[in-house]
């Protein structure tokens, strides 16, 4: 199962994702498991990172992976439940930390999936939605925009369930069909 939570800033995605990946965990999965994404570079992320551990609670395994992140799925037991959080950081580090091309990146963000179809693990991943102002003047901020939203592109046609979350609130885009979400 892949699902794909997307939202602006402070949102409220990353609870909604914490929310599926808590039902779609099977009891004998192993567990939940936290794939952060995000290098603690700043007192400002430090303090988030502690928050959003605080927010999630017991319970949760946590593994960092700024840019390997289908290799991560290799540490998690079969069929467990993984929420990644979050592919924009991820995409600025394929970027700009690596200088991978977007090829790259794409057949990375296609090797998870495919590892977690193969593994029987519950996916899911949270991203930003940052391409909803006007362009952007600076090429290179053009460059990872276009990049981010051909991720996003990617996600949602392959995720069997995609939610935005605004303000709090979850809609549906790509609803998750009955008979998959009792199997889950």
């Amino acid at each position: 199962m892949i699902a794909f939570v997307s939202g602006g800033a402070r949102s409220g995605k990353s609870a909604v994702g914490e929310e599926l990946a808590r039902a779609w965990r099977p009891p004998e999965s192993g567990g939940l498991v936290y794939l952060a994404t995000a290098l603690v570079s700043d007192d400002e992320m430090a303090t988030r990172v502690a928050r959003h551990r605080r927010e999630r609670g017991e319970g949760w395994m946590t593994l960092e992976a700024p840019l390997e992140i289908a290799d991560a799925l290799d540490r998690v037991p079969v069929g467990a439940s993984v929420l990644l959080d979050c592919l924009t950081l991820w995409a600025s580090q394929v970027m700009f930390e690596a200088g991978l091309e977007e090829a790259a990146g794409r057949r990375m963000l296609r090797q998870l999936i495919d590892t977690a179809r193969r593994r029987e693990i519950t996916l899911v991943v949270v991203s930003n939605d940052l391409n909803e102002d006007l362009p952007p003047r600076d090429e290179m901020v053009w460059r990872y925009l276009a990049f981010l939203q051909r991720l996003h592109r990617d996600l949602a046609h392959q995720a069997d369930q995609v939610i935005e979350v605004v303000a709090g609130e979850s809609v549906e885009w790509k609803p998750l069909n009955d008979s998959e979400g009792e199997s889950a």
